[in-house]
């Protein structure tokens, strides 16, 4: 993105990916960062496939996946320490269903927020750290519910140019199924008050 805003025109795969060699052994202490960052104001599925395109598949998981934790450890400590009561309630009053289920299970609330589709990632590290989850639930559950979702959308940014190639293939079917996964999880209310 910031290459099309500095030269108006969209830079080949190769030479993406020899910025992201570039980096060389860097890479695996910056990215995540720069990730984190990045996906405040982009989508982190924008970012994870850019991770994809920069890296490949294999690193670029890697990289984007502790993007994603470094930025739910970040947005959990702000709701915790640095959120006030009056936003703690204007939150929780927002997003009901997900605090309950926060409160009631952590772990399981943060893998299937990370499963139903349109729920935002972010909501659910601030909704965790105002509430009473602990940090570990938060990355378990973000762990096992969000791994198949970033693996998709870095597969997707690895196949750029070629979405016939078998990752690409296996990653929009992934993405597929962890749809209707989610669409079952939020039509069963799995996030509802009235949930075991």
């Amino acid at each position: 993105m910031l290459a099309v805003a500095i030269t108006g025109s969209v830079p080949s795969t190769g030479r993406v990916r020899e910025f992201g060699d570039g980096l060389g052994g860097a890479a695996p202490f910056v990215w995540p960062l720069v990730f984190a960052l990045i996906s405040v104001v982009v989508p982190w599925p924008i970012s994870a496939g850019a991770t994809g395109l920069l890296f490949g598949t294999a690193l670029g998981t890697v990289l984007a996946l502790t993007g994603v934790l470094v930025q739910a450890v970040v947005q959990f400590w702000l709701a915790r320490r640095v959120a006030g009561e009056h936003l703690r309630r204007r939150v929780l009053e927002r997003a009901p269903r997900v605090s309950a289920a926060l409160e009631r299970n952590g772990l399981l609330a943060s893998f299937y927020g990370r499963i139903v589709p349109g729920l935002p990632w972010g909501m659910v590290n601030y909704a965790a750290g105002l509430s009473r989850v602990r940090l570990r639930e938060l990355l378990l559950g973000t762990l096992a519910g969000g791994t198949p979702k970033v693996f998709a959308y870095v597969a997707l940014g690895g196949s750029f140019g070629d979405l016939g190639r078998p990752e690409a293939i296996v990653a929009i079917s992934l993405l597929v199924i962890l749809a209707l996964g989610g669409l079952v999880i939020a039509r069963r209310g799995l996030l509802s008050t009235d949930a075991p």
